[in-house]
């Protein structure tokens, strides 16, 4: 969502940005360039505040006369920065480039609200009145600039919609975006159609299924935008209420319906006249293709010029292509900005991956084709179609309560690298779940198929739940032992109302995909009851499902290949560096994840942990953690000490960035942490007991794991981690059949890949024996001996004592006791001297006041101290003569917590 993320490592070619205009700074300039940055003021938001926007404007210095311009659209949870590189790429070109940060990013004022036409949507139009004046800007007739907009993802959906709002815009270049954001974020692929004829009956939409995990990715950036750690951060308070309302319900309410579509470019495409060339990626299960496809086809319908182009990356990762967008991109605005002449290229062009990722070919190159004049082909009706016979009758599959166990088909920025990933690695890139699935097979072909497009199957669904949720997927299943390969990782979710006891039948329009299917290859249609992306019924129930029709529908599109001379086609790096690049970013963005870090703190950055009044409330008023502080030092090994309920796994879950604090922070090397901050790269973590796909063997979950970190193998220091683990050949069985203690040591080993400089550990000696606890007392020890740090939190006390440095006690959220090891048991109880005459200096000891007892032990004299200072006691044996070589405290750090505890419960 981020166009620093999304953007720039899937789409970094398409020239988004907006700007501003003004001369109040200077800053950054480049050869031939000059950059003028400044605060435009736009009005007031939805709370009544006036904004003002950050922008800067970019100006060739050899401009002569007058130049067009163009206004760059950030992505989501961006700034004006993330456009620098295409704002100076269009001034070296000849064109005026303004980019700005939007509201609620970067350094702008105002709140977010999702492309509003009443703020941001205004917002441009104001850029461009600003524009209008600026004497260096080509003017079509007074007020009216030669302008065009270009824009990714959330700058894509403000690049249609400014282009429908404001006539003034000339030509735009929207990517990666909606369509109808209600439709992103709660898709209604699935259409019910009457039991008979349905393959001629027009499809009726139903509610749609929550992509949960993208739309907490959505929103939470947007909570993260700001400083204030409120629940809206810096979200308009309707769009955040109506987004909590909604997730709590798991469907989409009303009021989020209605701001959705108010904010969609759907609503507004018959007025667009600019001239579009219109990006959308294959990578992308945000945004998928059948979005620009609505679009496109919305657009073309009024006789605008419309170029559409599906290119191999997208929100999941997948190929950039950057050189070539940028090409598209330059000659696009070349053709209807500066008017240079060229013929008009309307042509749909296509990504078709050669090869997918495997050891022995680390970079698959692409091929891009071409047909005529369409606009988009992803629905049905829209190209011919051939129909291949499908087998498989009907199947009984069973929906678990709450849908769990889920499939995972894939993450929110992850899905096409995991799949490429699990290729790889010889795995299967769809998790299915036994009892979750029903499938339905083609025969082996007999030709290869280009299948660019979605193809749909008839489908009839019964049961005695009063609705249904489904997941519908297409494999390529290879001849031989090969494994299903689902491409892009996507599914079509399948919503289901009314009663199934009769049985429903509906057509099911699979993920719009491109991929060539090879001779002897099967296509693999696969229906499941669960996927980890969305939300799901929290009541059990079954399904029979069964073909309606026996036939699958794949479109037929007539492609050609597209001249390689091109220059146009000058556009991709290395695939494995985009496999490095796409793994690490999901690692900085764990989940949904895109969000932005808070700054950095210079005095910290060598400190592994502090905590400061840190805090978490839950509804109801109960408090899991309340004002908890403390700090921990490069080297220490810190145990975590406190009964059930002291907050310990909560504030380990805050660490993580998992879930956030209701008051205070928390900094890692002086960074501070929010859900997904980069810093938690440093940080290696097993909390909350272990969980890894259990088709995966012990050491694929471990290899899957390093793939997606995207580092190379030889980092991940797998002998340490398989030594640690002390699973022998049980490494190379499927988890599933593992015991607690197993899955227990494959967690901490995993946590330990890489060596990070932070490690966390809930309870890493739950399910150990005894000679495994000690082996990891003695690897701990010697992780933290190198300068890194570990934290560990435990209920075994007397492992704590003897592998820990330092001890944090807590207890009902609280802070009860911090030090060492050694302060703790030693305040107060009794103290163990050395001495060389231990009849003397018991009879020494027992005279003195402050001390209540003295007697020998087998190791020296103990002595039961009354609040003397045992420095007080070494110097009155030295005066009489007495030699001390030792002072050890006996009471024990259970003693000690104990202690603490009850104190606290008293």
């Amino acid at each position: 969502m981020r166009r620093r993320t999304t953007v720039a490592l899937t789409c970094a070619a398409v020239i988004v940005a907006v700007g501003g205009i003004g001369a109040t700074a200077v800053a950054g300039q480049q050869p031939g360039v000059t950059q003028t940055a400044s605060m435009v003021p736009v009005g007031n938001g939805p709370d009544g505040s006036k904004v003002s926007l950050d922008t800067t404007l970019f100006v060739p210095k050899n401009l002569h006369g007058t130049a067009p311009a163009v206004i760059l659209a950030h992505g989501f949870g961006g700034n004006k920065d993330d456009e620098t590189s295409e704002a100076l790429t269009l001034a070296r070109h000849g064109y005026i480039a303004l980019t700005y940060s939007a509201r609620g990013f970067g350094n702008s004022g105002g709140q977010i609200t999702l492309d509003s036409p009443d703020y941001e949507v205004k917002d441009a139009s104001r850029l461009i009145d600003l524009l209008a004046k600026d004497p260096r800007v080509h003017l079509d007739k007074p007020g009216d600039p030669t302008v065009g907009i270009a824009g990714g993802s959330y700058g894509g959906a403000l690049t249609l919609e400014a282009a429908g709002y404001d006539q003034r815009v000339d030509a735009i270049v929207p990517a990666i975006t909606w369509n109808e954001l209600g439709q992103s974020l709660f898709p209604q692929f699935a259409q019910t159609a009457p039991a008979t004829n349905a393959a001629d009956t027009a499809p009726i939409p139903v509610p749609g299924v929550f992509k949960k995990q993208w739309a907490a990715d959505f929103f939470g950036t947007g909570s993260d935008a700001g400083v204030t750690p409120t629940t809206c951060g810096k979200f308009a308070a309707a769009y955040c209420a109506a987004y909590q309302a909604s997730a709590a319900q798991g469907r989409p309410t009303p009021e989020m319906l209605a701001l959705m579509a108010a904010n969609s470019p759907a609503r507004i495409l018959d007025r667009i006249k600019a001239p579009t060339l219109l990006i959308q990626g294959e990578a992308d299960s945000l945004f998928p293709l059948s979005e620009g496809d609505a679009n496109a086809k919305g657009i073309a319908a009024n006789g605008t010029p419309v170029k559409v182009v599906w290119y191999g990356g997208g929100h999941d990762g997948g190929l950039p292509e950057t050189k070539r967008i940028d090409s598209l991109t330059l000659s696009w605005f070349g053709r209807y900005l500066k008017k240079d002449g060229t013929a008009p290229d309307t042509r749909f062009e296509v990504t078709v991956p050669n090869a997918a990722l495997t050891a022995s070919d680390s970079q698959p190159k692409p091929s891009v084709r071409v047909a005529p004049g369409l606009p988009g082909v992803t629905s049905t009706g829209s190209t011919p179609t051939q129909a291949l016979n499908l087998t498989g009758g009907q199947q009984t599959v069973v929906a678990p309560a709450g849908g769990s166990p889920a499939a995972l088909t894939g993450l929110p920025g992850f899905g096409s690298i995991l799949g490429q990933v699990a290729q790889a690695g010889g795995l299967s890139s769809i998790s299915q779940l036994p009892g979750q699935v029903a499938t339905f097979e083609t025969a082996p072909l007999t030709a290869t198929l280009r299948l660019t497009g979605s193809s749909y199957v008839d489908l009839k669904v019964t049961g005695t739940a009063p609705d249904a949720t489904l997941f519908a997927s297409l494999l390529d299943v290879p001849s031989g032992s090969a494994q299903p390969v689902l491409p892009q990782s996507l599914v079509a979710p399948i919503q289901l109302s009314g009663p199934l006891n009769g049985g429903q039948t509906v057509r099911v329009a699979l993920p719009a995909i491109v991929r060539d299917i090879s001779t002897g290859h099967r296509l693999r249609v696969v229906i499941s009851t669960t996927d980890q992306g969305y939300a799901l019924p929290q009541t059990a129930r079954a399904y029979q499902i069964s073909l309606a029709a026996p036939t699958l529908s794949v479109p037929v599109l007539a492609v050609t290949a597209l001249n390689p001379s091109n220059p146009a086609l000058v556009w991709i790096g290395l695939g494995v560096v985009v496999l490095v690049l796409l793994a690490g970013w999901l690692v900085l963005r764990v989940r949904t994840a895109r969000r932005i870090a808070a700054a950095s703190d210079p005095a910290l950055v060598d400190i592994p942990l502090v905590i400061s009044g840190l805090g978490k409330a839950y509804q109801g008023g109960f408090r899991a953690v309340s004002d908890l502080s403390f700090q921990v030092e490069p080297g220490q090994v810190l145990g975590l000490l406190g009964p059930n309920g002291a907050g310990k796994t909560t504030t380990l879950r805050m660490l993580m960035g998992l879930i956030q604090p209701t008051e205070g922070e928390i900094r890692v090397f002086g960074h501070r942490i929010s859900p997904g901050a980069p810093v938690l790269s440093r940080v290696g973590a097993f909390v909350e007991g272990p969980g890894f796909p259990p088709h995966l063997t012990g050491i694929d979950n471990l290899l899957l794991y390093w793939r997606a970190v995207g580092r190379p193998i030889e980092e991940a220091h797998l002998d340490i981690a398989l030594e640690i683990a002390g699973l022998g050949e049980d490494i190379h069985r499927r988890t599933r059949t593992y015991s607690h203690g197993m899955l227990q040591r494959l967690g901490i080993a995993q946590a330990m890949l890489g060596l990070p400089e932070l490690l966390v550990l809930d309870e890493p000696t739950n399910g150990l024996d005894p000679p495994q606890i000690r082996e990891m007392r003695d690897v701990l020890s010697r992780y933290a001996a190198t300068g890194r740090t570990v934290i560990i939190s435990s209920h075994l006390l007397s492992e704590v004592e003897q592998t820990c440095t330092d001890v944090v006690v807590m207890d009902r959220g609280r802070l009860v006791a911090q030090g060492t090891v050694a302060e703790l048991v030693g305040r107060g109880g009794s103290t163990l001297f050395g001495v060389d005459d231990e009849d003397a200096t018991v009879r020494l000891a027992n005279a003195m006041p402050g001390i209540i007892s003295a007697g020998k032990s087998h190791d020296g004299v103990v002595m039961d101290l009354n609040g003397t200072p045992p420095a007080d006691v070494v110097a009155a044996l030295v005066a009489a003569g007495i030699k001390v070589d030792r002072v050890a405290p006996q009471r024990r750090l259970e003693e000690v917590f104990l202690t603490l505890v009850g104190q606290e419960h008293s």
